[in-house]
């Protein structure tokens, strides 16, 4: 069963840098334009930006598992960064349509 997964930070500036700092070591540098440029299988969409005043990243992955795989290695680096205490919030799909 597919997922959303949707991190929301407070603190535009600051968020979106820890953001690109996190893909940057994620892709060790290479980039991200593809769910194929993360380490580990399973992501169907993603979405970042601001919205509101906030910094929000949106992730949509096939299951629970593959998300469980992808915080192994996203989680050290949040922490190393600085950002233990930011937890998704994480629901189930209902529907995913892509194009």
């Amino acid at each position: 069963m597919a997922i959303i997964v949707t991190f929301d930070m407070e603190d535009t500036a600051a968020a979106q840098e820890l953001y690109d700092t996190c893909i940057d070591r994620l892709t060790e540098g290479r980039g991200f334009a593809s769910p194929a440029d993360l380490p580990v299988p399973g992501l169907l969409a993603h979405i970042a930006g601001p919205v509101g005043g906030r910094w929000r990243v949106t992730d949509v992955w096939e299951s629970p598992e593959s998300f469980e795989a992808f915080g192994k290695i996203l989680g050290p680096i949040i922490a190393d960064l600085g950002y233990e205490g930011l937890r998704p919030d994480v629901s189930p799909a209902h529907r995913v349509v892509l194009r």
